[in-house]
């Protein structure tokens, strides 16, 4: 749960735009604002670093240090209409303010899936509502909330997950639906098109793309640019994932052709981190000028009471159970 000699003249060589953390990476918060330090010093600036900090089945930090919650689409489901929007975006202001405190500036968060009978349940209970139009609600709340806690927010998974019936870690999810019912689950990305970071999902749509997932197709790469009006860093789902074919250089290799800005490898076996530090390029001219777009982004938190929110916030979900 620290930085060894040898990653960190791996870093060093390699000089990676950011650095992920995962659960096996945490375990008290002196800890982890250590290892955020040394992973800093080892590329010598300050290296935007990054979790997925949901909330609820994909949370990285939690008890005894940190807060638990409970998943998404349920803390949305158990709200009054009226205070979900301010409930979400307190929800994650204090996950921001926990974030910010060990060194990390950066949330894989809002997923902005549309929730669907037929979605898969690794992702179903992640989603923050089944209409587009909430989700882009929630969407925003979520973004507002990480903001004011000097957390940069990733808008994920673009262009949509919510129709897979397959989970991507294990396996390729292969989407029939006709493209009129596949723009409809754009709605919420392009209603957060402003975010600077945006991740992508493996899913092959057989209307945009019968050949390629998302994450790997020049076409769904263009439509994400042109048609959801996305101008910030792309980025990939993890490429460790079992949805992808050949080695992780491969895989790396077929997402930066498709314009893909940033590689995103999450599983920390060090011959891989190798293979892909001697393999792939530092980020395209393009790419640059969206990754200083993004950190240009990130701002120190406004002045915050956590316990007053953490108050409120339980105010606002306790009305809810009286209503």
């Amino acid at each position: 749960m620290s930085l060894s000699p040898r990653e960190a003249e791996l870093f060093r060589a390699a000089d990676p735009w950011g650095f992920i953390l995962f659960a096996r990476n945490i375990d008290r918060p002196d800890q982890v604002l250590r290892l955020t330090q040394s992973l800093r010093e080892s590329v010598g600036r300050d290296a935007p670093v990054l979790i997925d900090q949901e909330g609820g089945r994909v949370q990285r930090m939690g008890p005894p240090h940190w807060r638990a919650w409970t998943p998404p689409l349920e803390f949305v489901a158990g709200l009054l209409d009226g205070y979900r929007a301010e409930a979400m975006s307190l929800r994650y202001r204090l996950i921001a303010y926990e974030l910010r405190a060990v060194g990390i500036d950066v949330n894989c968060a809002p997923t902005l899936d549309i929730a669907r009978p037929e979605t898969h349940p690794f992702l179903c209970d992640r989603c923050y509502a089944e209409r587009a139009d909430e989700v882009a609600r929630m969407g925003r709340a979520v973004v507002d909330g990480l903001t004011a806690g000097g957390v940069l927010p990733v808008i994920k998974h673009m262009p949509g997950h919510g129709r897979s019936e397959v989970d991507s870690h294990k396996d390729l999810p292969r989407v029939k639906a006709p493209k009129v019912d596949i723009f409809q689950d754009w709605a919420p990305f392009q209603a957060l098109a402003d975010a600077a970071l945006g991740m992508t999902a493996h899913i092959v749509f057989d209307a945009l793309d019968a050949q390629l997932p998302a994450t790997q197709s020049p076409t769904v790469v263009r439509l994400m640019r042109e048609e959801i009006g996305f101008e910030g860093l792309l980025m990939t789902d993890d490429i460790s994932m079992e949805a992808l074919l050949g080695d992780v250089v491969d895989r790396a290799r077929a997402s930066l052709a498709a314009g893909i800005d940033i590689i995103l490898h999450c599983n920390g076996r060090f011959d891989e981190m190798e293979a892909l530090a001697a393999d792939i390029p530092h980020l395209s001219a393009n790419a640059v000028i969206r990754a200083e777009r993004a950190l240009a982004r990130r701002n120190a938190p406004d002045p915050f009471d956590a316990d007053s929110a953490a108050a409120r916030l339980a105010t606002l979900t306790l009305e809810a159970a009286h209503a």
